[in-house]
């Protein structure tokens, strides 16, 4: 739950990065973006958080080929692959673990991932992340029972531990029509379904003519719970997920997702409430997220915990310049959860395969994602056409840039990356 937009979101650098299998054999040097330019190398990157199969198309392919002459075959982490590729000996060249977990130690068990110290590639070729990630390198050095090896880097590393991540249980809430009522005090679950009976009255069409509803859900990241269902508990009591429930970071209780007085339950409750009484989207269990946030965008939606499917797709310039936007709207009895930043890294674990023939190379793909430039790119397109640095050293959007973060889908990208939309590279 921890960064679903960033794979939104999240979620996102692993997706680009999945591939099936490179040959085995001898290895040979690949030094990356030094090397000569012949035929493309082709990596795979076998990914456990990729939703996409397949060669990488769109401007991220292009800025491979052209930084590393590399293409990216995606493979991802459907039912039975994992135990497949272990048999085969090839997990891929670039690996990315969605946890530490089992799968993660049985690799490392099995002697499936390269040894990152080995012949000083770390050293050489992932020079960055050695001067700037050290703790989050030696954090992964103690992760299995082969104590005293480096095979992999955590995800979302943070260079210090002082600051907090970004918000995104923002509790957006489309001010304009809270406006228009008053702004009467939500200080409870009650409080707002009252209030969402309200803004339905007086706000029942979307843009399109269609019905609209306070909430929306989408059933896309569902898994052993209801995302947004446990995402409500954590929005609201600031106790965040584990195993099959939710604890409380203050006091380590534990609230399984079946007790019966427990969070989980009672945000269920909160939700069959809201569907008896015509408040929440009845699509929302057979949805897809891109159909959901379509409605949030034509005015049908009223209200989101979440920043990525609240203000930041409703608060367009057009919506705007009507005065009409989400902002937040916390109820008093309300303790969203937000997180610090780690030196540590997640446990997403980046790895790279033991028999690749590209160890170098791999080493210098995964070191450039670490890399301020490599983060930029990889998040906001190429540099130069969708975003800079201004005089002062700041970074920005260019106009072409902040339609594509708005509307990366009907967003063609121009100039030498032209041929997909935005949302395709990324």
């Amino acid at each position: 739950m921890k960064h679903l937009w960033k794979r939104v979101l999240a979620v996102a650098l692993a997706m680009m990065m999945v591939c099936s299998i490179a040959g085995c054999g001898g290895r040979t040097g690949g030094n990356g973006g030094d090397q000569e330019k012949g035929d493309p190398i082709e990596l795979t990157v076998y990914s456990q958080l990729a939703n996409i199969s397949g060669e990488q198309v769109g401007w991220f392919a292009k800025v491979m080929l052209d930084k590393f002459n590399v293409k990216l075959l995606i493979v991802p982490d459907t039912e039975g692959v994992f135990d497949t590729r272990m048999e085969s000996g090839h997990l891929g060249d670039i690996v990315i673990f969605g946890s530490n977990g089992s799968d993660y130690q049985r690799a490392v068990a099995a002697d499936m991932l390269f040894d990152w110290e080995e012949d000083g590639i770390l050293e050489e070729y992932g020079s960055y992340m050695a001067e700037n990630m050290a703790t989050a390198l030696e954090t992964n050095r103690n992760l299995t029972p082969k104590k005293g090896k480096i095979y992999g880097i955590g995800h979302n590393v943070a260079a210090n531990s002082e600051n907090f991540e970004e918000f995104f249980y923002t509790w957006d809430l489309r001010w304009d029509l809270y406006k228009e009522l008053g702004y009467p005090v939500v200080k409870d679950l009650d409080d707002l379904v009252t209030l969402f009976k309200q803004m339905k009255e007086i706000c029942p069409t979307d843009e399109n003519g269609k019905e609209t509803y306070p909430m929306s859900l989408w059933p896309d990241w569902d898994g052993n719970m209801v995302m947004y269902v446990k995402a409500m508990a954590t929005a609201y009591y600031g106790y965040d997920e584990l195993a099959l429930g939710v604890y409380d970071s203050d006091t380590g209780k534990f609230y399984g997702a079946l007790d019966k007085e427990g969070p989980y339950i009672e945000m269920l409750k909160f939700f069959n409430k809201l569907y008896r009484e015509d408040l929440l989207d009845p699509n929302s269990m057979t949805q897809t997220y891109d159909e959901m946030i379509a409605k949030v965008l034509a005015g049908g939606v009223f209200f989101s915990i979440f920043n990525y499917a609240g203000n930041m797709a409703y608060n367009t310039p057009e919506h705007i310049a009507e005065g009409k936007y989400m902002g937040t709207l916390l109820p008093e009895e309300a303790v969203p959860l937000t997180y610090g930043m780690s030196v540590y890294g997640g446990s997403r674990v980046w790895c790279i395969g033991a028999n690749t023939q590209y160890p170098e190379l791999c080493m210098e793909i995964i070191n450039w994602f670490a890399t301020p430039e490599g983060r930029m790119v990889s998040e906001y397109g190429p540099q130069g056409l969708t975003w800079d640095y201004d005089e002062n050293g700041y970074t920005y959007f260019t106009e072409f840039g902040q339609q594509c973060m708005k509307n990366g889908e009907e967003t063609m990208m121009t100039g030498e990356y032209a041929g997909n939309n935005f949302a395709d590279g990324r």
